[in-house]
């Protein structure tokens, strides 16, 4: 008898909560369904929601109500009304909302589906540009300022200073005698001497590698502009070495030998440029012997090559 009656109290509590079952508070209509609210079934047409959505709204609009209460209840009436009609005139929505009444245990993939619809859309173009934008005005801001901390240091280093001293007075930017109109500080003259100094290393001096003076060439969005001539140059350039030194077996020559050389380093170009002077000991001390893996055999005294290329000085004094 206690099981016939827990049957039946189970019973009793799944016909309380059918008819909210499969709805969730906050999403589409909430706990009511929008096809009761419009008066319609679920297999009718787009005419036909919006027939029944007329109807009800001419019944309800809050201009045919009084005043007070009964305003306050045909304006709620009439949002439920439209936000049913919206929710179901849209095709999408439309999909959804029949998803979840059909999987109404599925509360996370609904509220998804519900969300996604009022998600901001943006064009990943847009998104793919100003990621690009700032990308590169970061790079060609950190490229700066690598240049102005090397042109510091040369500045500071005596070595170079006192070369930059020296033609800056050759060229009588400085040390000449100071006329009696001179009102300037003493301060104001060792500043002034100071961006002479400076001027002077930015225009004689050759900085190379990751240090080099800033090329808007060299930033992410002129590079990506520029990519396409690139890879045809590359695959003219290809096209060459194949044809003289994979089919005709022609020798290498002094650029080619320096080329495989960087590319056995895996030496980046930055690297490569400012080492002008080990270059020319890689190229006299290396035993070039070319083998159809096209590998090298070098000196032993040249183990320690590789290090010495990438921790070389990266200013030299042109």
């Amino acid at each position: 008898m206690a099981h016939i009656c827990g049957v039946k109290m189970i019973f009793f509590l799944l016909l309380l909560v059918s008819p909210s079952y499969g709805f969730l508070e906050g999403l589409y209509c909430g706990l009511e369904n929008c096809y009761e609210i419009l008066g319609v079934t679920r297999d009718a047409s787009r005419g036909e929601i919006t027939k029944g959505y007329r109807k009800l709204a001419k019944k309800w609009h809050p201009d045919m109500a009084g005043k007070g209460e009964e305003k306050e209840e045909f304006t709620k009436m009439f949002q439920k009304i439209a936000n049913a009609y919206e929710i179901l005139r849209d095709d999408e929505q439309r999909e959804n909302y029949n998803y979840m009444l059909d999987n109404p245990d599925e509360h996370l993939a609904n509220y998804y589906r519900y969300y996604r619809r009022y998600a901001p859309k943006v064009d990943i173009r847009i998104v793919i540009a100003v990621s690009l934008t700032i990308i590169s005005a970061i790079q060609y801001w950190g490229a700066w300022n690598n240049y102005n901390t090397a042109i510091n240091y040369l500045c500071k280093e005596p070595k170079y200073r006192i070369q930059a001293v020296g033609i800056a007075k050759a060229e009588g930017l400085i040390g000449q005698k100071r006329d009696r109109k001179d009102k300037r500080t003493k301060e104001e003259i060792r500043n002034e001497e100071e961006e002479i100094i400076k001027k002077v290393i930015e225009e004689k001096m050759d900085i190379r590698g990751g240090y080099s003076k800033p090329d808007i060439k060299d930033i992410l969005w002129i590079q990506l502009i520029l990519s396409p001539y690139y890879l045809v140059q590359y695959l003219i350039w290809f096209a060459r070495w194949v044809w003289r030194f994979w089919i005709r077996r022609e020798e290498y020559g002094e650029e080619e030998k320096l080329y495989l050389i960087k590319k056995y380093l895996k030496a980046s170009r930055s690297q490569w440029e400012v080492c002008s002077k080990l270059r020319i000991v890689a190229y006299s001390s290396f035993i070039f012997i070319f083998t159809n893996k096209a590998c090298f055999r070098y000196q032993d005294n040249l183990v320690c090559f590789l290090h010495d290329l990438l921790c070389f000085a990266r200013f030299k004094l042109s």
